[in-house]
């Protein structure tokens, strides 16, 4: 029998598209029992979460939203990492004025495994309609870590969009993710070009790995990071103007990557 303090941590929309866009690092809510031990304020827990994100899933047909932030249980991470312990575990931030219980952290972790096992359901089913699919993993990720007035973190290590495949089989999927970023670096975003590059930041998380070990032959995530130019990272307000054009630029690759797709199916 399961919990009923286990809530669902994430919410789906489903399609009919071989196109699924995620964005589990969305969520900045909490159940009572993890947020009454949290010692970071709301500021500093949405500082590292990935607002906005949701908004950019709305490309596709099918949409996997995280709830619940990742403070509370990070999707992203293995299971045994998935619950932050110590600062080490979240770019050293001191999380909890005192540590969960063990059977808060089971509770968690309860939410984790049924989310991993309604995503094998989820991704079966597209798997079964179509043959082939791609996955939008969206995050986003700080890059002026040394202060609101201090100077932003150096561009050349840190690109507005960081396309991480470090954990897929890349020549396998090599059509699917060069087309990705060609149409995105070509997009006509506020009359200039993203700067988009591959595994220098990033070279994916834990949620797209998981999809390639559990579907190596038809599942292609492209874990998509963008730097958070597009807001003010240290108040949490949006440049709402940017955060639609990446909604519009990630609408324009799409027509590209499911074409690519398609000819797997051939």
């Amino acid at each position: 029998m399961i919990d009923a303090r286990i809530e669902t941590v994430w919410c789906a929309t489903i399609g009919q598209s071989p196109l699924i866009a995620t964005a589990i690092h969305d969520g900045h809510d909490s159940r009572e029992e993890v947020s009454k031990l949290f010692d970071l304020t709301d500021a500093e827990r949405l500082r590292e979460e990935d607002p906005f994100t949701a908004t950019w899933t709305e490309v596709a047909e099918t949409r996997i939203v995280g709830l619940r932030s990742r403070f509370e249980v990070d999707l992203n991470r293995p299971r045994e990492k998935a619950i932050y312990i110590e600062p080490d575990d979240a770019w050293g931030l001191q999380v909890w004025k005192a540590s969960p219980s063990a059977e808060i952290i089971a509770r968690s972790l309860a939410a984790y495994d049924t989310f991993y096992a309604e995503m094998g359901r989820i991704l079966t089913d597209v798997e079964q309609q179509f043959g082939h699919f791609v996955v939008f993993d969206l995050h986003t990720y700080n890059h002026r870590r040394a202060g609101a007035e201090a100077p932003p973190a150096d561009a050349e290590a840190n690109p507005e969009v960081n396309i991480g495949t470090g954990n897929m089989p890349r020549e396998r999927w090599a059509p699917i993710v060069e087309r990705f970023m060609n149409d995105l670096r070509n997009f006509d975003f506020l009359g200039r070009h993203l700067d988009v590059r591959e595994n220098i930041k990033f070279q994916g998380g834990h949620f797209s790995r998981w999809i390639h070990e559990t579907f190596p032959v038809s599942g292609c995530a492209l874990a998509i990071e963008f730097k958070k130019f597009f807001m003010d990272e240290w108040t949490g307000v949006p440049d709402n103007v940017q955060v639609d054009a990446i909604k519009q630029a990630l609408c324009y690759t799409i027509p590209g990557v499911l074409n690519e797709l398609a000819k797997f199916s051939k």
